[in-house]
């Protein structure tokens, strides 16, 4: 009979009964706090109710008693935070050296609501941003997903990325649009297998982690998520600023001329106010909960597509024709046109990155697992690739129109519809770079805002929620100057795809972690959970087969991204680096389940088990119980006959 396995000794023997026992709900889960497992240390805002033991009324009483009594301290309404012996000290420790400072007070006003009844170690793991999405929260529909998708395909970087493939690589347009749409087909596969993690128990990608690289292990993949986030933010930013500079531009047009009064800083007063308006107006989208901006997604699904496929006309119009583009063919062949049409592919893929490996951001808000399957399987591939061949069509036909080299950015296109300077002209321009500049805040919030909001809140979730971790995003994209890092292309391409190997080597072993060794199982309380023996601690939080095989998924590529900034190396490494992605994620998946063949993981099941469709709204608190939500009965309900045995497994019969 298959087995599951729990990773907990359980002393009990097993039983013969055809019915399924009850098991306790989680570890540690069944000792009360008057058996002295927990005791009150410390004053948090997130406890406000000091919990008792329920094995006795005078307990109730106690609780009742605290509840109504007064107190002239503005704090004595606030219960301790609670001790685990099987938990580190560390932050009790760190805790009660704030609490002695004069900044006790200003900590404890900007810590954000959590669940009560937690200790000081849970409090750094969990927040309400953290925790499963309850019910009420799941309002994400498959229309959702593709509105989503729909809006974050027409941005200015997918319109470009043929570019590359046809003035660098050589490739004819077709090829290049191939390219582009087998790039994204297979980004859509990735974006679907992480963002099942989510859509199924309703956790984001901090959470997620923390199942293959540990509990505090997985601070830092999120934290290198959480970085390239917030560079991402400036990048975006400051091209929605060039949005807004042609649209103040196409109604004052002396805008062009206003005086520099920053020399020297790598930019001038006309670019930096433009992106300074843009980040501002982006500030009052951050506020809004996740579940609650998929109405922006649908309104830019509308309003940005309609711009595009305006300028798509516009410029077929003005050529009389698409251009010269579609009918020259390539200039590469063998098997330089073969590498040319992998970097292309790779280009699409690195260009994902970012959102492959936090999907479950947005998934987990999903009403079930399908609505975030073929609804993000199809628009992915099929939104990139429209978006593309818009910009190859359109960039085509600028040859015709203005007599020269094909125009492949489509803001210095607008630019140089909009010096004609005719009525038309402007009054066009403003409303496409007005699209434009909605198309980028869609991208900065869904790709950026968001990812870097969810990945601080796992950082410092004591004191930090999606909506600050959102706005120190914002303001990290302000003050690390953007335009220095596109002041040169090349060198920025190559961090891109530098990040890239990074990401695949996580995406691998989340990957691998969820669909080949727990086979879709985990236990969700034990992912919040700071004890040594939760299943998820591992070696003091951290787990060293994840790391070791994240390092190996690193390590493949690392000679190669060395010689892509231009030193010399053996030319295998460079064929290995042109496949970044796939080798980093293929070593590190295939790490990763080698080193948990040979030596096991707790907390794994011998047949595919997701257990997500009965979460509701589980308590994270040592000792409290939930007739809604208790993983191993559960279980034990799907497959009829489970019992469990002295060694800690369930034998589970179909």
């Amino acid at each position: 009979m298959p087995s599951l396995q729990h990773g907990r000794p359980d002393s009990e023997s097993s039983s013969s009964s055809p019915t399924p026992r009850r098991r306790h709900h989680g570890h540690g889960a069944s000792k009360s706090f008057a058996d002295g497992e927990n005791s009150p240390l410390l004053a948090s805002p997130s406890t406000p109710v000091e919990r008792q033991s329920s094995d006795s009324l005078e307990g109730v009483f106690e609780a009742a008693d605290f509840r109504i009594r007064g107190d002239a301290h503005p704090l004595a309404y606030r219960s301790p935070a609670y001790h685990s012996s099987d938990e580190s000290c560390f932050f009790d420790f760190i805790m009660e050296k704030v609490k002695s400072t004069k900044l006790a007070h200003f900590v404890d006003r900007l810590a954000v609501d959590s669940e009560p009844g937690l200790t000081n170690a849970q409090l750094m793991l969990n927040n309400h941003d953290l925790k499963p999405v309850e019910p009420e929260r799941r309002q994400w529909g498959p229309w959702n997903f593709v509105g989503f998708w729909v809006s974050d395909s027409f941005n200015i970087n997918t319109w470009m990325i043929s570019s590359t493939a046809i003035v660098s690589q050589g490739l004819s347009w077709w090829q290049s649009w191939i390219c582009v749409w087998l790039g994204y087909a297979i980004a859509a596969c990735f974006v679907c297998m992480t963002g099942r993690i989510g859509a199924t128990y309703h956790i984001s990608f901090p959470v997620v982690s923390r199942s293959s690289f540990g509990i505090w292990g997985a601070l830092w993949p999120v934290f290198n998520r959480a970085a390239m986030a917030c560079i991402w933010y400036g990048v975006q930013a400051w091209i929605g600023g060039e949005c807004v500079k042609l649209m103040i531009e196409a109604i004052w047009p002396s805008f062009t001329n206003l005086h520099n009064g920053i020399p020297n800083s790598g930019t001038n007063t006309r670019d930096f106010v433009s992106f300074f308006i843009f980040w501002l107006c982006s500030l009052p989208a951050i506020w809004f909960p996740v579940h609650k901006i998929r109405h922006l997604f649908t309104v830019k699904a509308f309003v940005v597509p309609t711009a595009g496929i305006a300028f798509f006309i516009w410029a077929i119009v003005r050529a009389h024709g698409i251009g010269p583009i579609v009918h020259q063919p390539a200039s590469a062949h063998g098997s330089k046109l073969a590498w040319g049409m992998v970097s292309g592919i790779m280009s699409a893929i690195a260009n994902f990155a970012t959102l492959i490996v936090n999907d479950p951001d947005f998934a987990r808000f999903a009403r079930k697992p399908k609505d975030a399957l073929w609804s993000q399987l199809i628009t992915i591939p099929a939104g990139f690739a429209f978006t593309s061949f818009i910009g190859i069509i359109v960039s085509s036909s600028s040859t015709v129109i203005f007599h020269g080299e094909p125009i492949w950015n489509p803001l210095e296109l607008l630019q140089s519809f909009l010096d004609e300077g005719t009525h038309s002209n402007r009054a066009g321009v403003f409303f496409i770079a007005f699209a434009f500049a909605l198309a980028q805040l869609g991208t900065n919030i869904a790709a950026n805002s968001v990812s870097a909001g969810t990945d601080m809140t796992a950082l410092l979730p004591r004191y930090l929620n999606i909506r600050r971790g959102g706005y120190i995003c914002a303001l990290v994209g302000l003050v690390m100057c953007p335009w220095n890092l596109l002041s040169s292309a090349n060198n920025f391409t190559t961090y891109l795809s530098a990040y890239s190997v990074f990401l695949s080597s996580i995406a691998g072993v989340i990957i691998c972690d969820y669909y080949v060794v727990r086979r879709g199982y985990l236990q969700i309380k034990d992912l919040y959970s700071a004890k040594k023996n939760s299943p998820y601690y591992f070696w003091f939080g951290f787990h060293w087969r994840g790391y070791t095989a994240y390092i190996a998924g690193i390590l493949i590529n690392i000679v190669g991204f060395v010689g892509a900034i231009g030193k010399q190396v053996p030319a295998g490494a460079n064929y290995i680096y042109r496949l970044n992605f796939f080798c980093g994620f293929i070593v590190a998946g295939t790490a990763y389940w080698a080193l948990c063949k040979f030596f096991p993981v707790p907390a794994t099941s011998d047949v595919w088990m997701e257990v997500g469709d009965q979460i509701e709204d589980p308590s994270m608190a040592y000792g409290e119980t939930s007739s809604e939500y208790d993983e191993e009965r559960n279980a034990g309900g799907v497959f009829k006959g489970g019992e469990v045995t002295e060694t800690g497994k369930m034998d589970l019969e179909h």
